[in-house]
C-alpha cells in the first residue's frame, strides 16, 4: 500500500531513531527549516525603561495580571543565584508585553510593537503622579521639594547586565534606550530624576552629550537662545512627538520635564533655558548630525 507523501515525512525520521533538527512536526503538518532566509532583522528597536512605583509583590501582581505586563523585572531587594543578578522574565521577547501604553518616539507609535519594557521595582516620589505634576505645573519658577526613591546599586548592576545583553542581541541605537517619559511625556515621569542615566552610559548603554560640547553650546545660547519653535523642533529632531507651536504649553513643559530628568536631573521645572538647550543640541551633535544639519539651516533662515 502506498503512503501519502506527508505521512512519509513525518514516519522516515521516527524509522531513523530521530527527528532530522530542520524538520519540525507541528498540529496537523510539517515545518521544514532547512532553506533559512538571512533576509530579516528584529522587530525589537527601542529598550523601554520604568519604575513600578510599588513593592515587589503588588508589582508582580500587576504585570501578571490581565491589563499590563512587561519583559522583565528587576526585583527589590536585589538578589542573586548562582553568584548572577536574578531577574524576573514575564514575555518572551518575541511577544508583545503591555508596557508602554500610548507611546511615541521618532515619528513611531506605539511602541509596545516595538521595544521591550524592563520594570524596575522603585517606589518613585513620595507623592501621587497628579500631585507632582500638579506641583510642576504651579510655578516653574520655584523649586519643589520631592523626595525619590533611590535605586540600590545591586539592582542597577542587573540592569546593567540585562541592558546590555538586550541592545547586543537586538542591535539597539543609544538614542532608541529611552525612558517611559520620555515616550509618554504627558502620562508618565518614570524612571525618574534620581535614575543613574550617566551611569548606564558610561557601561555602553543609552545616549548621553559630550560636556565640552555642551559648554560651547551653552556660550553661544546665552548669547543668542534659540527660539521656543525651534527648541521644540530640536527636540522633535530628538525624538518626541511635540508640535512647534511657539507656546510654552502644558505638552512642552512635559516634554521638557522629561528631557530634564534625563539629562539634567538637579533641575527639571520644564523651563526653556539655555542649559537646556545646549544638552540637547550636544546630543543632536553627537548622536544626530543630519538632524542638527536641518535644523541649523532653518535657523539660519529666521
Amino acid at each position: 500500500m502506498r503512503r501519502p507523501l506527508g505521512t512519509l515525512l513525518v514516519l522516515l525520521p521516527l524509522l531513523g531513531g530521530c527527528t532530522p533538527t530542520h524538520l519540525e512536526p507541528r498540529d496537523g503538518y510539517v515545518v521544514d527549516r532547512s532553506h533559512a532566509s538571512p533576509s530579516h532583522t528584529s522587530r525589537v528597536r527601542h529598550l523601554v525603561l520604568h519604575y513600578t512605583d510599588v513593592g515587589e509583590a503588588e508589582s508582580l501582581a500587576v504585570l501578571t495580571g490581565p491589563h499590563v505586563s512587561a519583559h522583565y523585572v528587576l526585583p527589590l531587594p536585589a538578589r542573586e543565584r548562582q553568584g548572577q543578578p536574578l531577574v524576573f522574565q514575564l514575555v518572551d521577547e518575541e511577544r508583545r508585553a503591555w508596557h508602554a501604553g500610548a507611546s511615541a518616539w521618532k515619528q513611531r507609535t506605539q511602541i509596545n510593537d516595538t521595544s521591550i519594557g524592563i520594570e524596575i521595582v522603585n517606589l518613585g516620589p513620595d507623592r501621587p503622579f497628579a500631585e507632582v505634576e500638579r506641583l510642576l505645573e504651579a510655578d516653574p519658577e520655584t523649586a519643589v521639594e520631592i523626595d525619590w526613591a533611590p535605586y540600590p546599586a545591586a539592582q542597577i548592576a542587573a540592569l546593567i547586565a540585562l541592558s546590555r545583553d538586550i541592545i547586543e542581541r537586538h542591535g539597539i541605537h543609544p538614542t532608541d534606550v529611552v525612558a517611559h517619559s520620555d515616550i509618554a511625556p504627558t502620562r508618565k515621569v518614570d524612571p525618574g530624576p534620581r535614575f543613574p542615566w550617566h551611569e548606564l552610559h558610561e557601561a555602553g548603554i543609552g545616549a548621553w552629550p559630550e560636556e565640552h560640547s555642551v559648554a560651547r553650546w551653552q556660550k553661544q545660547f546665552v548669547q543668542t537662545p534659540p527660539t521656543l519653535a525651534e527648541l521644540q523642533r530640536a527636540l522633535q529632531a530628538w525624538g518626541y512627538a511635540l508640535e512647534a507651536t511657539g507656546e510654552l504649553d502644558r505638552e512642552t513643559r512635559a516634554v521638557l520635564r522629561a528631557f530634564q530628568m534625563r539629562f539634567r536631573p538637579a533641575d527639571y521645572r520644564g523651563r526653556a533655558d539655555a542649559e537646556t538647550a545646549a544638552r540637547l543640541w550636544a546630543l543632536l551633535e553627537r548622536y544626530r548630525p543630519q538632524e542638527l544639519e536641518r535644523l541649523e539651516a532653518a535657523m539660519a533662515e529666521r
